[in-house]
């Protein structure tokens, strides 16, 4: 039997797979960071790396995988698919009990073959961890980009001769493209600004790794569309419907929220383990609302402390 094994994660290795992150990136903070440094490095200390939540949502969402050492969890990687060709690897860690073992090498080995179809395979890691910049080199990672807190590396595989594709034929009038088939066509390193898509089908397409600034979307179909580890700083985000859409993880910093309904199907709204410290609500329809086990500390009802009328319901009630 193999020493190394590693399987598909499930929900209820969340717990424990978590506390190994957060030993392996704890440790990983003393190693590099000197403890007067106030900075953040999301490398070293990925966001909700402690997080049992998140945990969770990347074993539902992305492909999660556990590492066994002699039938024992010491490890997980974590891989997002980009497309048909492209994937990324989000998150690898070993217990440091267990590093020096062979067991990342044989990780990443083991992701390459479950996913054969991808050909070109990317990470980022801290400029600080000199150590994972020699293992990735190994391992077959060149540099594509440095700075002066992360370094990004690629390793692109070779294309089997049934995958190179067939020649098309594409005629081009003036600068206009049209009634061309280009499904399943793979489009790298190329230079679409200002480029206008109308009359599109473009059903399970991919975008990723793309600069999109200013990019616009309107009467689209964006139904069963997935948007992880995207900026969407100032973004407009309007006439839309959300209905049965999720938000998980999402940094809300200034997020203005207005002229929202529950659609047809009047259906409520949920937040669990939010933070939402100062938020404001406004001529809202709060009917049948419920805050459960939420700290409540300075919120006012018509300007009157949530505590104060705690209080009294407590006199009123022992009164009874």
């Amino acid at each position: 039997m193999n020493a190394i094994t590693i399987e598909k994660a499930r929900i209820q290795d969340a717990e424990i797979l978590t506390d190994i992150k957060r030993k392996v990136f704890d440790a990983e903070k003393e190693r590099w960071l000197s403890f007067s440094e106030n900075d953040v490095d999301y490398n070293i200390q990925p966001p909700g790396y402690d997080s049992v939540e998140m945990g969770k949502y990347m074993i539902h969402e992305l492909n999660y995988f556990k590492i066994l050492y002699h039938e024992e969890l010491v490890g997980g990687v974590i891989v997002t698919l980009e497309g048909k060709r492209h994937a990324r690897i989000d998150r690898i860690f070993v217990d440091p009990d267990y590093q020096g073992k062979g067991i990342g090498s044989a990780a990443l080995k083991f992701i390459e073959e479950m996913f054969s179809q991808v050909k070109s395979w990317e990470l980022e890691t801290s400029s600080r961890q000199l150590n994972n910049h020699a293992f990735y080199e190994k391992m077959g990672y060149k540099k594509v980009f440095e700075s002066e807190v992360e370094f990004c590396y690629e390793k692109r595989l070779q294309l089997d001769a049934t995958e190179e594709g067939e020649t098309r034929d594409i005629h081009i009038q003036g600068n206009t493209l049209s009634q061309v088939d280009l499904s399943r066509l793979q489009v790298e390193h190329s230079n679409v600004t200002e480029t206008d898509f109308y009359g599109i089908d473009g059903s399970h397409s991919t975008f990723s790794n793309s600069k999109l600034i200013g990019v616009q979307f309107s009467n689209c179909n964006l139904s069963e569309s997935r948007f992880q580890n995207i900026n969407l700083k100032k973004a407009l985000i309007a006439d839309l419907n959300l209905s049965h859409s999720e938000f998980a993880h999402v940094t809300l910093d200034g997020v203005y929220l207005h002229d929202t309904t529950l659609g047809e199907e009047n259906e409520p709204v949920r937040f669990e383990r939010c933070d939402l410290k100062g938020s404001q609500f406004k001529a809202c329809n709060l009917n049948d609302v419920r805050l459960i086990d939420c700290e409540t500390e300075g919120m006012r009802i018509n300007n009157i402390l949530v505590k104060d009328l705690l209080d009294a319901y407590e006199v009123v009630h022992k009164m009874k």
